[in-house]
Formats: structure tokens, C-alpha cells, sequence
């Protein structure tokens, strides 16, 4: 069991010391000061609390949501069972069970859009008004969604029938029943239900009931905006009866060899916890008036297991490790914090209470950004910014909102920093820079309009170019749902198709399909960030033609950290040849004591060298050593000692120097070493993408994915002898971002005490 310490007051949240928050905002920070300046529960959050119909855009922005919605309406919810929840502790698989979880969310999700879809046939109250117009408020000009025109949330006919309400029946589906039994839980005291050889997923399961007999098609008139809401209620109330919220992962109680399901007692708040908290309480602030008319009581069921998972652990535990109170802050800390604050701003007990809740979570992101260097940039690499950074972008945008602006970060300048990380990572088209667990070409759908937003609110025209040019042309279908409202809400957002550019530049349509939106922004000709020493270079300015060159030092202990100290990664027109493979999926070994068993992780499967046989160490002290870099009109070049980041005997020095030179359209790599004597020989290792054809006379030719131009990688080979490993990829994380296979080209090098060796890439003519 893990101890529960009692926090300090709110007023001594004011002694601790100042990140770049707290430095800025001071006493209006604290619990006291919050008190008086927070919101009410019905204003505090930035999205309208009522809806009318959706404006023009909604069509196409949720056309993919609809879809995928009404499919699945009337099939069986996804089921989190405890057989799927023991596998991480029996075999280590941690995404049977994540995926249910993550697919119930996921429809509760679509569920909440497509019933605001159909919220013009409702009234303020929930109840369907006599003509089908909208008797709530819209959303008003500022939102910019209340144009006439909006989206058909019905379902054609022929598609599976809705289902019926909630019912708590354990076997055969339940007929169709007006509202809620008065007693929600099994649980005698109506809270979460202990482990009783059940399902995990639910201590009482809610089925899906028949079409009733009301004589409306399943997609026409208003009936079908309160099925969307049974939908909803049948979704929210899933989650009350889930067992846990907390992933199998991340769960304290549970150790292999021990119990292995969770203690209900003692709930574990973590990323899938505060997901969930931070939904429902989405879900009740836009849908409340017609959840309490279809559904009185639900809400209150809500309150009280959010309250009892979520908000009070956070308050009265002050261990949790993710707070980074030993100074170690990740990730977790702005996606947890920012979750707990959207779900104490509408759902926690309004007075000192909530405001003591906001004020812990204010100053976690103020730990965050005081954990992230100078110039913005993510350890974590590229992918990971949009679960770290851009978590605490959001909950900043909340903040400002629920008090009326006084807690504004606009000013802050490691926010205008870490905006800008995003689109100075990008290689060309789908692809960007990945280092750590980040993956070259990261899935689509990210919340782009977060960038957006900020960039138009500090004035940052790139950041504002490249998200719009990555925008997708709708909503995701997995998106989560206050990133969902956000989007939808944000008229500007949809807006930008209709005037032009910020910089009068026109207005181009996306080639790729992404939708349209202003011109992609000019790709910068090389960035540095001394914080994690990462650095892109281009051969041609402003543009991704060409080569590009990328480099990293930095140590091996970073978070999510990979052995890769020193390498490099070269991309030709955008599209990596020489690269980073990444991360497979991840597993009980992934952060545990062997996950530098996985080949992904290792050294030896970086552009970096293998010396004398031995790969490189793990941890902090494993790191570059007198980094320089040097930015030029005619070249770019990062010099690096690699000789500490290997526990090799002897070893006095090993020299890496990776050159783009801009005239002469080339990459080189040159390493040069120095032994006290001779011994083994080293091996240099160089990871290629797509297909590679080997020539005997020192060169491979290298035809990367996506049909760029080639590579040609050249060497002297009569200073070292070359070999090809293939290595097949089964994981869907790799395979999916590479295709079948990866290359390893190794170059044997002499065991000689001094001695150097140049590799050279170039476009292929």
C-alpha cells in the first residue's frame, strides 16, 4: 500500500518556489485569491454551455464522427473485462484491455457530438420543442456556430436500431424502459463496486434495448436527438460502473505475484483516471439540461464517483510521482493536471474546496514549464509535445477562461518557446524529426487548432501557417472530447478558408488532402535547441527539396529515453533514408527493468557507433560531451565527443562531426577515434528506410518510403568492411510507419588506436 499524506494549506501554495507561472501571477494564484476570481461551475469552461444548431461547418467537420457513430449505435458497447486487465501482470500485454477503455471512451465521445449535432430540435430544458426549432440559446457570434444551416444527426433507415435506455440487468438485453431505476449502483452506497467476480468493466451491465414503437424512421425528427442522448447516459453511466479508470499499467496496487485487480478503496489517479474525469465533466457542462430531463439523477452519479476517483486523491494524496516533486517532471504532469482542473471547474464543490483543487493544479503546470528548457523543446521527442506541452497550452486556455483572464500565460516566454516546437521538427510532408518513443510520422488527427490558436494569439505566424496546413478536413473519430469541443467551437478555425492568409499569401488547398487552409509555412534552414541538442539543417532554405540533416547529442536518461547519443538522421526531400525506427507498442517490458532488451531502445540499432563491442550505457552520466554548432550561409555542422556516453576501457576520445554542406549538396559524417591501444574492432551502424541496393563498391543506393527521390550512401571501402541486416517488422507501430522491413548497414572498422572514416550521403542522380 502506498502512504497518503495530507497537502499543505492553499495558502502555503504561495512559499513554494515560482516557475514561470506563479512568477507572473503571484498571489492571484493562490486558493484564496482563486475563490473569489473562479468562474461558477456553468461559465467556467471555454466552450458554450448551451448549443443551438451547429453552424456550416459542422457538416464537414463531423461527417466522420457521424458516420462512425451511427454504425455503431445499437451494438454492444466495448466491454473492459478483468481477463484483459490481468494480462499486463501475466504476460505483460497492456493494450487488450486499454483498447476497450479506449473504444468506450471513444463512443461516448462521438455519442456527445452527435447529440450537440441534433441540439437545434431540442429545447433549453432537453425536451423536444413542437416544431423542431431551437428554443436553446446558439452559440453566438464570438463562437460563430449559430448559422441556420448545421447537421443531420439522425440515422438513415436501414441502419441498426438505437438502443434503449440504460438498464441494470445482468443477463438477456433488458426491454426499453423510460428513464434510469432511482438506484444507479449496485453498491449499496451507490458508489464505485468492488471487485465480485464480475466483468471489470462494469458492476451491472447496461444493454441495449429495441427500436421502440414510437413510429418515427430512426433518422428523421427529434426523436432522434434524445436517442443520442440515451446513447450518452449509456456511456457515462459505463464508466460510473467501471471498476477503475486507472490503466493496468500504472495501477500501485497490483504487483505480479499479488492481487492483480485493482483496490477500489484506494483508487489510483493516473492519465486514464483524469481522462475519464476530465470527459464526464465535458459531457455533463455541454449536455446537462437534457441529461437531468431524460436521465434526474445521473449527474449526481457522476459528481460522486469524480469526486471520490479523482478529485479528493488528488488533493489529500501528495506523493503521486508524477507531480515531480523530486524534480523529475514528464508528461503526466500537464495531462493529469490539466484534466483535474477542466474537472474541478465543473464538477468539484464550489468554494474553497474547488478553488484549492484549482490552485494545485496551477502550480503543476507551472513545475512543468519550469522543467522545460529555455527554448521549448520536448525530450520526449516531437509526438510526445502534444501530450506535454500542448496539455498545458489547453489547460492555459482554461485558465484564462474561468478567471475572466487574470491568470493569462500569454506573457510567458517558454510558452512562446514550445510553440514553435512543433513545425521547427517537421521534415516534409507527414514526417518529422522523431527522437525517443516518438514516431517519424505520427498518426493524423492531432489537435491542431490548439497551435492555431496560440499562434494567433501571440502573433506567431509559422506556428499558425503549419497548423493550418496540417489541419484535417473534419474532426477525428478518436478524438477526445474536450479537444472535440474546442475545435467545433473555435470559429476561426473553420473560418480562415474564407479570407486570406495572415501575410496576405493566398489561400491554397492542401494537396494531401488534409482540407483546406493557408499555404504551408517556410520550412526554417536549420533550428537548434541547446536544451535536449537536437538540430535540423536544410539544403535549401524555406523549403524540404533537397537534403536535410539532423542531429542529437544529449544523454541517455531522458524521458522515454532510446540509447542514441550522437546520432543522426538524414532526410531527402522530406522523407527520412537514413532513421530513427522508433518505438514498437508498448508492453509491461516497455518502462520496466528490461526495456533496454528491446531492440528499439538500443544503441546498436541507432545511427551511432557499436565500439569494440560494446553498446552504449544507460542513464544521465551516459552523454555528449563538448557540443559545438556552427550555422553558415554554405553549411551546417555539429562536432560532439561520444567517448562518455560508452563504458569502454581505453577509450580516450571519439569524435563525431556531421556536416550538411549546402553548395555541395552533401551529407557527411565523419568519426574519429582515439584508443590508449589497439583491440576489437568497432562497427558503425546506420538504419535505412525503404528499399536499399548494395554495390560492392562502397555505396548503397537507398529509396526511402513515399517515392522520394533516392539516397546514395558512400564510404571508402577500403577502410571498412560493410554488411546488410534486415530486420523485419511485425509490430504495427513500425510496420505502419515504415512498411515491412528495415535495413542496417554496418561498417566494420579497423581496431587500430587512432584512426577516422567519413560516410557520405547524397541525392542520387
Amino acid at each position: 500500500m502506498t502512504n497518503t499524506v495530507t497537502g499543505p494549506e492553499p495558502a502555503e501554495l504561495a512559499d513554494r518556489q515560482a516557475g514561470p507561472l506563479l512568477a507572473v501571477w503571484g498571489a492571484a494564484a493562490t486558493a484564496g485569491a482563486l475563490a473569489r476570481a473562479l468562474a461558477p461551475p456553468d461559465a467556467a469552461l471555454p466552450v458554450p454551455g448551451s448549443w443551438g444548431r451547429l453552424g456550416p461547418h459542422a457538416e464537414r467537420a463531423l461527417r466522420a464522427v457521424r458516420e462512425r457513430a451511427e454504425a455503431e449505435r445499437g451494438t454492444p458497447w466495448p466491454q473492459p473485462l478483468a481477463s484483459q486487465y490481468t494480462r499486463y501482470f501475466r504476460d505483460g500485454n497492456r493494450t487488450a484491455y486499454e483498447a476497450q477503455v479506449f473504444e468506450r471512451q471513444d463512443r461516448l465521445t462521438r455519442a456527445v457530438l452527435m447529440a450537440l449535432a441534433t441540439s437545434g430540435e431540442t429545447g433549453a430544458d432537453g425536451r423536444i420543442s413542437a416544431t423542431g426549432q431551437a428554443d436553446a440559446a446558439g452559440l453566438g457570434d464570438e463562437a460563430g456556430l449559430a448559422s441556420p444551416s448545421g447537421l443531420s444527426g439522425g440515422v438513415p433507415s436501414g441502419s441498426p436500431p438505437p438502443p434503449g435506455e440504460a438498464s441494470m440487468g445482468a443477463g438477456a438485453p433488458a426491454a426499453r424502459t423510460p428513464a434510469l431505476p432511482p438506484k444507479a449502483s449496485s453498491s449499496p452506497d451507490g458508489g464505485a463496486p468492488g471487485d465480485d467476480g464480475r466483468p471489470l468493466g462494469d458492476s451491472a451491465t447496461v444493454h441495449d434495448g429495441e427500436a421502440s414503437g414510437d413510429g418515427g424512421e430512426a433518422g428523421a425528427g427529434p426523436e432522434a436527438a434524445e436517442r443520442w442522448v440515451d446513447e450518452v447516459a449509456d456511456g457515462m453511466l459505463l464508466l460510473c460502473e467501471q471498476t477503475t479508470w486507472c490503466w493496468p499499467a500504472h495501477e500501485d496496487t497490483c504487483r505480479p505475484g499479488g492481487p492483480v485487480l485493482p483496490d477500489t478503496a484506494t483508487p489510483y489517479l493516473d492519465l486514464g483516471a483524469a481522462d475519464v474525469a476530465a470527459q464526464l465533466a465535458w459531457a455533463d457542462h455541454v449536455l446537462g439540461d437534457r441529461l437531468d430531463a431524460r436521465y434526474p439523477g445521473l449527474r449526481e452519479r457522476v459528481r460522486r464517483e469524480v469526486r471520490a476517483r479523482v478529485l479528493r486523491p488528488f488533493t489529500e494524496r501528495r506523493d503521486w510521482r508524477w507531480l515531480g516533486l523530486d524534480g523529475d517532471v514528464h508528461n503526466w504532469c500537464p495531462w493529469i493536471c490539466g484534466n483535474v482542473l477542466v474537472t474541478a471547474l465543473r464538477l468539484g464543490e464550489p468554494g474553497e474546496e474547488r478553488a484549492a483543487q484549482v490552485a494545485w493544479a496551477v502550480e503543476g503546470l507551472d513545475r512543468y514549464l519550469a522543467a522545460l528548457p529555455e527554448d521549448g523543446s520536448i525530450d520526449e521527442g516531437y509526438e510526445y509535445w502534444w501530450n506535454g506541452a500542448c496539455r498545458a497550452l489547453e489547460a492555459l486556455d482554461v485558465l484564462e477562461h474561468a478567471t475572466s483572464g487574470a491568470l493569462a500565460a500569454a506573457d510567458v516566454p517558454v510558452v512562446r518557446a514550445t510553440l514553435r516546437f512543433p513545425h521547427l521538427m517537421w521534415l516534409g510532408g507527414p514526417w518529422y524529426l522523431n527522437v525517443a518513443d516518438a514516431r517519424a510520422r505520427p498518426p493524423a488527427g492531432q489537435p491542431w487548432h490548439v497551435p492555431y490558436r496560440w499562434g494567433r494569439r501571440l502573433g506567431e505566424a509559422d506556428a499558425l501557417r503549419h497548423a493550418l496546413a496540417r489541419r484535417a478536413g473534419g474532426i477525428a473519430v478518436t478524438a477526445e472530447l474536450g479537444r472535440a469541443l474546442r475545435e467545433l467551437a473555435d470559429a476561426e478555425w473553420w473560418a480562415v478558408d474564407d479570407r486570406p492568409a495572415p501575410d496576405d499569401r493566398p489561400v491554397d488547398q492542401d494537396r494531401a488532402g488534409r482540407g483546406a487552409g493557408v499555404g504551408e509555412a517556410p520550412a526554417v534552414a536549420a533550428v537548434w535547441f541547446p536544451g535536449t541538442q537536437v538540430g535540423i539543417a536544410r539544403e535549401v532554405a524555406a523549403g524540404t527539396r533537397g537534403l536535410t540533416l539532423a542531429v542529437k547529442g544529449g544523454h541517455n536518461g531522458e524521458h522515454h529515453n532510446h540509447n542514441d547519443v550522437g546520432s543522426v538522421v538524414v532526410a531527402v526531400d522530406g522523407v527520412p533514408a537514413l532513421v530513427d525506427a522508433g518505438r514498437p507498442t508498448y508492453t509491461a517490458q516497455t518502462f520496466g527493468p528490461d526495456r533496454y532488451a528491446i531492440w528499439t531502445m538500443q544503441s546498436t540499432w541507432h545511427n551511432v557507433p557499436e565500439i569494440r563491442g560494446t553498446a552504449q550505457g544507460q542513464g544521465p552520466a551516459f552523454r555528449a560531451r563538448d557540443v559545438e554548432v556552427a550555422d553558415e550561409p554554405g553549411r551546417f555542422e555539429a562536432r560532439m565527443d561520444l567517448a562518455a556516453a560508452y563504458p569502454v576501457p581505453g577509450l580516450e576520445r571519439w569524435r563525431r562531426v556531421a556536416r550538411l554542406d549546402r553548395r555541395a549538396a552533401l551529407v557527411t559524417v565523419e568519426d574519429a577515434w582515439t584508443f590508449a591501444a589497439g583491440g576489437e574492432p568497432s562497427v558503425l551502424h546506420y538504419l535505412l528506410a525503404g528499399e536499399v541496393e548494395r554495390h560492392d563498391d562502397g555505396r548503397v543506393v537507398v529509396r526511402p518510403p513515399d517515392g522520394a527521390r533516392a539516397a546514395l550512401v558512400t564510404w571508402d571501402p577500403a577502410r571498412a568492411t560493410a554488411a546488410l541486416t534486415v530486420r523485419t517488422l511485425e509490430d504495427p507501430m513500425l510496420s505502419e510507419v515504415w512498411g515491412e522491413r528495415l535495413t542496417r548497414l554496418e561498417l566494420r572498422l579497423p581496431g587500430t588506436a587512432r584512426g577516422s572514416f567519413e560516410l557520405r550521403v547524397e541525392v542520387h542522380p
